[in-house]
């Protein structure tokens, strides 16, 4: 299917059964007049609600494929952030991720599986979580959130503010934090927070987590990864997200680096593949590389 042909989308809304207690709720979308070819599950970031990848979740199911989209435990439609105070990033990471990927492998038994994580999504996938019988997996800005890497000072002084005062301080008193206050997006769990800012201090994120066994897990990750990036991110530099797939030492990463310049759009940063503007630019690139996975399998 070229990248220019549309077609009739069905869209079903999920709700899927966490193991850590809970609903996660989504929505998968397929091509109306085909049977998909292979199915993409689109992993979150931090935060940020399932309706920024509705319109990549669109584009992925014009082009053939049966798409995943959903929001962790506690976040967008899947539950009360105070209610699910006490979820962490790692319960995202360990039980989210892996509560998808396994519905979504018993309902698509015979449809060769990808997985696209975006921020902590792919953080997920690179520890291992959700991966189990992928054809490939695309990390989307993910990287090493250490506060003080960021290059600018300004930058670097607002989210200091947010990950060591304000998210900590609002969690604490209110069971949840107010990301939309805050400018993180979402309305997010306090624990969620208070894992975070712990983790943000630490020169190696949760790589430097004892009770995580980062590096182990993600030693133990195959398969090809594409790892993408883009010049204008505030956050996830080169650095720091080689300083996630430099531990991928067992699987086929192939890194880029995108810039607004190569699309024709003012800026891409930690949020904007998924944004429309790149629909005829950027997202043909992932899909020619999903494509060629499943030439290669």
């Amino acid at each position: 299917m070229s990248n220019n042909e549309t077609c009739v989308i069905d869209s079903v809304d999920l709700c899927i059964a966490s193991r850590g207690g809970g609903q996660i709720r989504g929505t998968l979308r397929t091509p109306s007049d085909t049977e998909p070819s292979a199915l993409v599950v689109v992993h979150p970031a931090t935060a940020v609600p399932e309706r920024l990848y509705s319109a990549f979740a669109t584009y992925m199911a014009e082009q053939g494929f049966a798409v995943i989209s959903y929001d962790y435990r506690g976040t967008g439609k899947s539950g009360s952030p105070k209610v699910n105070r006490s979820l962490r990033m790692r319960d995202w990471m360990d039980q989210d991720v892996p509560d998808v990927a396994e519905w979504a492998a018993a309902e698509f038994p015979k449809l060769p599986r990808f997985a696209i994580g975006h921020s902590v999504g792919g953080h997920a996938l690179s520890l291992g979580s959700g991966v189990d019988g992928l054809l490939g997996m695309v990390s989307i800005a993910s990287h090493a959130g250490v506060t003080a890497t960021i290059p600018s000072l300004l930058e670097r002084c607002k989210v200091w503010l947010i990950l060591r005062v304000a998210g900590p301080l609002t969690g604490r008193v209110l069971g949840y934090v107010p990301g939309s206050k805050l400018g993180l997006g979402e309305d997010i769990p306090a624990g969620a927070m208070l894992e975070w800012s712990r983790w943000s201090r630490k020169p190696g994120y949760f790589f430097d987590d004892p009770s995580m066994n980062a590096a182990h897990r993600a030693s133990q990750v195959t398969g090809p990864v594409l790892s993408i990036g883009f010049s204008d991110d505030p956050w996830a530099t080169p650095q720091q997200i080689e300083a996630i797939t430099d531990h991928l030492t067992a699987a086929a990463v192939e890194r880029r680096t995108y810039s607004p310049a190569d699309f024709g759009v003012a800026a891409i940063g930690h949020m904007g593949f998924f944004r429309r503007g790149l629909r005829e630019g950027l997202w043909p690139e992932v899909v020619a590389w999903l494509r060629e996975q499943e030439r290669q399998r």
